[in-house]
């Protein structure tokens, strides 16, 4: 049977990781509108449940749950089985679970860069390797997506654990499509900005932690800045369909990438400028407060002038749209649980 390169079948088989709300419920939902048989995998039992309510609200089509830590090799390599038994094999898997903490790295700790290296790494790495023995398989040629970030490309002062794990995804995406290539299986690698995905109420702030997140939610939620999610979602998609090396969402994204590209040094300059407007570090920060995060479901930030306030008030407010439309409302499992 001959590989179609660039559109996908009715009828494949479909997982995506860290599914149950935000972008990865949202990429799982296109998958169904394209008439894939979706598997949602992630943590929290619960909130898979409810995730399949939503997808049986929105699309009238019902999907198959996997409670699963991607940290977890074996875990992962067992939801991989069960799920290819269950539909008849695997067509394409999608790489997304992660994390997001927001603080200065003295003051996230140690911890937070293996938190964060645990799930977003190892955790597409875990979900990578016992993915493509199924995908080589398919019948139509495998597909594997891994959800790197903007951050993957040019470390985000106070995001460095975070951009340190996607970097890693980054390059593990290059490698898998350079190894693979000339076989049936694609590899695609996806590169998002800023999206409103109500993600900033599941996210972890350290040091001025209440500042920490207000920045963070007021440019996550900003119009010129960010994308909106479902958006985002069709476009990994068709990029995963389509079999593409590499997408870079937002406009504000590929400039940052195409400037660390042509000019590293200025870039890393201009970062270092972004940072010194950013919270500083508690000056009586100690080893009691380093590691210390805060969800940030439970920070209001109330200092500033009004006009400031207002402003961080307005970006926000999409944001929180979004984690009410995307199944957000609820708080999930801590990053280091």
């Amino acid at each position: 049977m001959a590989v179609p390169r660039y559109t996908m079948p009715h009828g494949l088989s479909a997982l995506v990781t860290g599914s149950s709300r935000g972008l990865g419920l949202l990429m799982a939902e296109c998958l169904v509108r394209r008439g894939c048989r979706v598997t949602l995998l992630a943590r929290d039992t619960d909130e898979l449940v409810r995730a399949a309510h939503w997808m049986r609200e929105r699309t009238g089509r019902r999907v198959g749950l996997v409670p699963c830590d991607v940290r977890d090799e074996d875990a992962v390599t067992d939801a991989m089985r069960r799920t290819a038994e269950a539909s008849g094999g695997l067509d394409v898997v999608i790489a997304n679970a992660g994390v997001i903490q927001v603080a200065p790295a003295e003051i996230a700790g140690n911890r937070a860069f293996r938190d964060a290296s645990a799930t977003i790494f190892e955790g597409a790495l875990n979900t990578s390797l016992a993915a493509l023995p199924y995908l080589r398989r398919s019948p139509v040629g495998g597909r594997l997506g891994l959800v790197g970030s903007v951050g993957g490309l040019l470390s985000v002062p106070h995001m460095v654990p975070y951009s340190c794990a996607k970097a890693a995804v980054r390059a593990l995406g290059e490698g898998l499509r350079a190894e693979t290539a000339g076989s049936a299986v694609s590899v695609t690698t996806v590169h998002p900005g800023l999206m409103r995905t109500g993600s900033h109420l599941q996210a972890e702030f350290g040091g001025q932690a209440e500042a920490e997140y207000a920045w963070f939610s007021a440019l996550a939620g900003a119009p010129l800045l960010s994308m909106d999610a479902e958006r985002a979602a069709r476009r990994i998609v068709r990029a995963v369909e389509r079999r593409r090396p590499r997408l870079v969402l937002t406009p504000a994204a590929r400039l940052a990438s195409l400037a660390h590209g042509v000019a590293p040094d200025l870039t890393t300059r201009a970062s270092g400028l972004a940072a010194r407007v950013l919270p500083a570090a508690p000056v009586d920060a100690g080893a009691a407060t380093r590691g210390t995060m805060w969800p940030g479901r439970v920070l209001r930030p109330r200092h500033g002038p009004v006009w400031v306030r207002a402003a961080r008030a307005a970006g926000s407010a999409l944001n929180d749209r979004a984690a009410r439309r995307y199944n957000q409302g609820r708080p999930g499992p801590p990053t280091s649980s």
